[in-house]
């Protein structure tokens, strides 16, 4: 039986009370300026101002799960709801469904975020771990396919695949997505994400991280065909199911995602 599909992504903000343990820094620095103390150490010591990932805090995780005759796009939680929580529902989905992971990114980033943040907030997560010990009847396959090696296919990172594990071939997915007449970005870009979240628009991010889970596996999709998973006719079919999901839905973003998708 083919297993469910999973498509994931994740947003982040520096984690400001994480940055005050490790650097010592009381209440009387505001958290905006331990930010920027911690940009800025970045920036000199690396020329980007992109935090290492033990210190993103995750705020949204979006999910397309395509299951038997169903699929589904929805950010997991509520806006409301904390990191610890969110990470929780995400492994508690792969505990569930034990299924195809797909990410953009996801090796180099999602996952090693949701490692350390899980750790962080003692999350369980047996199932994503098992690399053949486990107690589930098919743990035993495990050794040879699992979530946590690289070249194993439980969890595909399409930015990885495609460029042959290459960094200098590695490309942004919103430039693939629209290269393929898919929609891109929408809403925000991934360096507007700290900014909104100070704002209070933890919707905008959610809907904008929904946006490129839908891209993510649009991008999946043409994989599939390209490499024989899909026949032209099934690529249609499953593209099309999406089409008609994202129609049913009330949020304004989808119908910019909508009007946006060429092809």
């Amino acid at each position: 039986m083919t297993p469910p599909v999973l498509v994931f992504d994740i947003e982040t903000v520096p984690d400001v009370a994480g940055l005050r343990k490790i650097h010592g820094i009381d209440g009387a620095v505001d958290d905006e300026q331990v930010a920027a103390m911690a940009f800025q150490k970045r920036r000199q010591a690396t020329g980007s101002d992109f935090l290492p990932l033990h210190v993103q805090r995750v705020i949204a995780i979006s999910c397309v799960l395509r299951d038997r005759d169903s699929l589904r796009v929805w950010s997991l939680g509520e806006a409301a709801d904390g990191e610890a929580e969110l990470i929780r529902r995400f492994f508690e989905g792969i505990e569930k469904y034990t299924p195809q992971l797909v990410s953009w990114n996801g090796g180099g980033f999602d996952l090693p975020v949701l490692h350390y943040r899980g750790m962080l907030h003692s999350v369980r997560a047996a199932r994503y771990w098992d690399q053949g010990e486990g107690d589930y009847n098919d743990s035993r396959d495990f050794k040879w396919n699992n979530y946590i090696s690289r070249y194993h296919a439980r969890h595909l990172d399409l930015m990885d695949l495609l460029s042959l594990y290459q960094l200098r071939a590695a490309a942004p997915l919103d430039e693939v997505a629209r290269l393929l007449g898919f929609p891109g970005k929408i809403g925000l870009e991934g360096s507007q994400v700290w900014q909104a979240w100070r704002d209070g628009k933890i919707a905008a991010i959610r809907s904008y991280c929904e946006a490129d889970v839908a891209n993510t596996y649009l991008v999946y999709l043409r994989f599939q065909l390209m490499r024989g998973g899909l026949t032209p006719e099934a690529y249609q079919r499953e593209a099309g199911l999406l089409r008609a999901t994202l129609e049913k839905l009330p949020e304004p973003h989808w119908r910019e995602f909508l009007a946006l998708w060429q092809n």
